[in-house]
């Protein structure tokens, strides 16, 4: 009998404690966005119908599960059949190769190629998973509110400076946040990295944090302190959880956000016509106006009890026809190389979003070249960690700026230390 079961975050503990798949099982640890799950949930009940000896089971979690306890699990091996996740290279041993499985392995090379290094070890061939969407950092704007206060929403070439002081007079004037960032390090990578940050050392290895993260940082903490960002967002978390701020864009709080592409379906669903807002692409420092490049890529995990029918489930998901009208449902830039060269039918009649959707595929040509190194680097995760657990202690008052600096660096070592 086929099954098809969804359970919630608050099952999340209960879930992992028990999380292998039995034979015939195959389990799938999905986190959402937007309204990414419900589209995941059709497809794969298609799926399931077809190939009733194929016992998929869809496990619903927050990102806090992916982020925070699945690698508990793996480090264990343990751990789903198949995961979504975003921090791929790192836990990269983890990944199942489906080459030798899957019924056109070129296929998989010919559409998923130019990520694939993204998730699978340094100097493999490996075939692990693809992603589900590609995505792009960058800032949204309250158009509503910057037009009742009569601000100018600043141009393309405006630089953090200048949409701080713009943002702050719209929420002078119209009582309201001036901005937020999300509270993780792979949010301020892009603008540490147009201030000039190089994260990767020569050797491969992490570089001590640089004047050009300093540059950003020191900005950043100066705007909580000065109440221009949102500080409740990254203080009201501990270590290195992750807190987005899409809830206070949404609802009208926030003149300006800086998140990412993935927010679009969220957007959708819950502004409507309460607001305009447009997307800005990303701000500019002293030598760049960089967002950052990435997304979330479904992966098989080799501590599969069934990897044959891993591999027919990824088979399935990875294939053109699905590929595209889960991207077109979720509103995601699609990472299969075909489907982004046709033409995409977006499910929306939301003028911001088709016009956002337009605004991040142009902003993408100007990702710097540092921030196109991170997203296939092994030590992108630890750099990030360490910066959003140690900015956050700063922000809080608990630590000084140039401790907190020395603290990222040591962090840093520790965990390459352990590796």
């Amino acid at each position: 009998m086929t099954r098809m079961k969804s359970i919630g975050a608050a099952f999340a503990a209960i879930l992992l404690s028990s999380v292998a798949a039995h034979a015939g099982d195959v389990r799938i640890m999905w986190y959402s966005d937007g309204g990414e799950g419900a589209v995941i949930k059709d497809l794969l009940a298609r799926f399931s119908k077809a190939n009733p000896d194929v016992n998929v089971i869809l496990d619903e979690v927050s990102y806090d599960v992916v982020k925070e306890q699945l690698p508990v699990q793996l480090e264990a091996g343990k751990g789903p059949d198949i995961a979504r996740v975003t921090n791929l290279k790192a836990q990269a041993q983890h990944w199942l190769d489906l080459r030798p499985l899957l019924a056109d392995a070129k296929y998989w090379d010919d559409n998923f190629g130019a990520q694939a290094d993204w998730m699978r070890p340094d100097g493999s061939n490996a075939i692990t998973g693809f992603m589900t969407q590609l995505t792009l950092t960058g800032g949204f704007v309250n158009k509503t509110l910057f037009e009742q206060a009569g601000v100018e929403i600043p141009g393309p070439k405006a630089t953090w400076d200048d949409w701080a002081a713009a943002a702050k007079k719209v929420a002078d004037s119209q009582k309201v946040f001036a901005m937020a960032i999300d509270r993780s390090g792979h949010r301020v990578s892009g603008p540490n990295i147009s201030y000039g940050a190089n994260y990767i050392a020569a050797d491969g290895k992490p570089a001590p944090i640089d004047q050009g993260s300093k540059e950003f940082l020191s900005r950043f903490v100066k705007w909580n302190e000065e109440g221009i960002v949102n500080k409740d967002v990254w203080v009201s978390a501990a270590g290195t959880t992750y807190r987005a701020a899409a809830e206070d864009f949404i609802n009208g709080g926030l003149a300006y956000y800086y998140s990412g592409s993935w927010q679009l379906s969220g957007f959708a669903q819950k502004i409507g016509d309460s607001f305009d807002w447009v997307m800005a692409g990303s701000p500019c420092g002293t030598v760049a106006c960089t967002g950052m490049q990435g997304g979330a890529g479904l992966v098989a995990v080799k501590y599969t009890k069934n990897p044959k029918d891993v591999a027919k489930v990824m088979d399935y998901l990875a294939g053109a026809d699905v590929q595209k009208e889960f991207a077109e449902r979720s509103l995601f830039i699609p990472a299969h190389k075909g489907v982004a060269a046709g033409q995409m039918d977006f499910k929306t009649d939301n003028p911001h979003v088709k016009a956002a959707l337009k605004a991040f595929v142009e902003s993408a040509a100007q990702t710097a070249a540092p921030a196109m190194k991170l997203p296939g680097w092994k030590w992108s995760d630890a750099y990030y960690s360490a910066i959003v657990a140690r900015i956050s202690q700063v922000i809080a008052g608990e630590m000084k700026l140039d401790d907190a600096y020395a603290r990222i660096d040591e962090d840093i070592k520790a965990k390459v230390g352990a590796n």
